[in-house]
């Protein structure tokens, strides 16, 4: 085995929401992790004791191949160099992802030449997310509770529908063969039941090909996709791609093989708190569910409005918004700052027009949105919070939730304690004084039931 004090993972998340997640399943299985908002340095690690895992919150999802280049080539130079045991380029588990955006093809191309490794390991399942991975083959259920019906991910009334990756095809194979030209392989459920040695047998089978698959439905074959990993990793650092179902899968590993702490973690109960501010950048069908559920029990909502876009209204908007939410916060109204209602929302088509008429295409649309909305929304937030100090922010929407927690000079995050399944409730660390210690909350759009927002202002796991 590697060294005690060698990093077991280090992990790249292509969203914000995707990130946390990550962060979730390692600090369950008692790795001790920090999520860093951007690449620390020495002494921001030395802040944090016994670090045996490390997370960058990226926005590589919303970006171009040449975007991506651009960000992921420095990034891994800079992981590498932290000589981890692992490597993962965490990606959402619906794999959200094409040619022109998000392209993970570009990124198992960018970390195979950074990492020097021929095969690229992509685990894409995340059964304990309701995201179940067979015969090359994604399925999803309605939500990451894993209790809703299952649909093929071509079919999912939500991601089928999704406004910047919509799921055309449920074969992962053939989807990712339109973003890379690498030869693909795929370890099937068959070869992952037998365990250990047989999938080894067919990773060394597959030694010429560039990308290699795993299958998964349960926690059994995580588990063994696991040990497989573990193994790859004791000669060189191994990069992998997919979903937080790589950090279960690990951790499950880590754990039979004792080589973490066996004492189980204690998280602190969460509290209920009195007031709750809730930015949502999402046009999920079901976030909208949540917004109404949440309007239909006490919360208030400010609706943010098209004009937002335009840099000559954004002062006006963002200070008479601020009033408004402070105003709301004082009469003790947890309220909800929307870009949108559900994927119907007249907003949206009105955005899609603003930027049609200055000339951008249907791919850099949706980005421009996502990064003048999510900066506009965080702007937004630091202001409220040199003006009333609040105890818990909810971000919903992965794409703007990045944009927005950068304007707010976070520096990491550390988990407090599990709430909703890939959404914990987290903790920032920050010099400035007024967002240190604020407890968030990071969801992405298909994350949740309809009492979501309530049971986060609550403290009640979900």
């Amino acid at each position: 085995m590697k060294q005690q004090e060698q990093l077991l993972l280090v992990y790249y998340g292509d969203d914000f929401t995707g990130s946390t997640d990550a962060l979730e399943f390692l600090t369950l299985a008692g790795v001790k992790t920090v999520l860093f908002l951007k690449q620390p340095e020495s002494n921001d690690v030395a802040r944090f004791a016994g670090i045996q895992a490390i997370g960058f919150a990226g926005k590589s999802r919303s970006l171009s191949p040449v975007e991506m280049e651009t960000e992921l080539v420095p990034t891994f130079e800079k992981l590498k160099q932290l000589n981890p045991t692992q490597v993962h380029y965490k990606v959402c588990s619906t794999f959200d992802s094409a040619p022109h955006v998000g392209n993970i093809g570009k990124a198992i191309e960018i970390g195979s030449r950074i990492f020097d490794q021929k095969t690229v390991m992509v685990s894409p399942g995340a059964p304990h997310l309701g995201r179940f991975f067979a015969f090359g083959n994604l399925f999803a259920s309605m939500g990451t509770a894993g209790i809703g019906e299952i649909y093929r991910i071509d079919q999912h009334p939500s991601m089928s529908q999704h406004p910047v990756t919509p799921a055309l095809e449920g074969d992962l194979r053939v989807h990712l063969a339109k973003q890379t030209n690498k030869s693909i392989a795929l370890v099937n459920i068959t070869q992952i039941e037998k365990g250990k040695e047989a999938i080894l047998t067919s990773v060394s089978e597959n030694k010429e090909t560039d990308i290699l698959f795993f299958d998964a439905v349960n926690t059994t074959h995580l588990q063994n996709i696991g040990s497989v990993f573990n193994e790859l990793a004791k000669e060189k650092t191994l990069f992998s791609v997919g979903s937080s179902g790589i950090e279960m899968a690990l951790g499950l590993d880590w754990k039979q093989k004792g080589t973490l702490n066996d004492k189980e973690k204690v998280f602190e109960m969460v509290r209920e708190v009195s007031l709750l501010l809730v930015l949502s950048g999402s046009c999920s069908p079901i976030t909208a569910n949540q917004i109404e559920y949440a309007l239909n029990n006490g919360f208030e909502q400010i609706a943010l409005e098209t004009n937002t876009l335009n840099e000559d209204f954004q002062a006006e908007i963002i200070t008479r918004t601020v009033v408004q939410l402070v105003e709301n916060f004082k009469q003790g109204k947890s309220t909800i700052l929307h870009t949108s209602t559900g994927p119907s929302d007249i907003r949206i088509a009105e955005s899609e027009a603003y930027f049609a008429q200055k000339g951008f295409g249907k791919n850099e649309i949706q980005k421009q949105c996502s990064k003048i909305y999510g900066k506009v929304l965080g702007q937004i937030t630091k202001e409220v919070l040199a003006r009333f100090p609040l105890p818990r922010i909810l971000f919903a929407g992965g794409d703007t939730s990045s944009y927005a927690a950068s304007e707010l000079d976070i520096i990491a995050l550390e988990m407090i304690a599990p709430l909703a399944l890939g959404a914990p409730l987290c903790k920032a660390v920050s010099d400035d004084v007024l967002v240190d210690g604020v407890e968030m909350n990071f969801k992405g759009g298909q994350v949740g039931p309809p009492d979501y927002f309530i049971k986060v202002l609550k403290g009640e796991k979900i």
